[in-house]
């Protein structure tokens, strides 16, 4: 830098590369954490595993309290079948996976596969795990 009437001033990008790399670590860090789902204890069949498709269906969970679960965010079985059957009407959604827990009352899978159908979704799944 010139002191005087020539002055120029330059910039110190050493300590923003230091700040940014340590954001990047802590990102780094953090994203896998953020990234926890639902803890459903699946039962276990002989089934064969499911083929991927290249859409991903919906899923639904159901908790072993027997809570319904849409995107991780608690939903009564009336406003289900309200989103259902309005993304229904728009096309969004064509196959819905069931997840529910082994341990979750029988009565509650029961009425969200029955309004689901009642919805029209034709194509249901119940998700499991291969015995081992």
């Amino acid at each position: 830098m010139k002191i005087g009437k020539d002055l120029q001033g330059e910039i110190n990008i050493i300590p923003l590369v230091d700040i940014v790399l340590v954001i990047l670590i802590i990102f780094m860090i953090t994203a896998p954490l953020l990234t926890s789902g639902i803890e459903v204890e699946l039962p276990k069949t002989k089934d064969t595993p499911i083929t991927q498709k290249e859409e991903q269906p919906l899923k639904i969970t159901i908790t072993k309290e027997g809570k319904i679960k849409l995107y991780g965010e608690e939903i009564t079985l009336n406003s289900l079948v309200l989103w259902i059957a309005e993304a229904k009407r728009n096309n969004l959604i064509k196959e819905i996976q069931i997840e529910a827990d082994k341990n979750c009352p029988y009565g509650i899978v029961a009425k969200v596969l029955s309004e689901l159908k009642k919805a029209g979704i034709e194509e249901l799944g119940l998700l499991t795990q291969p015995e081992s």
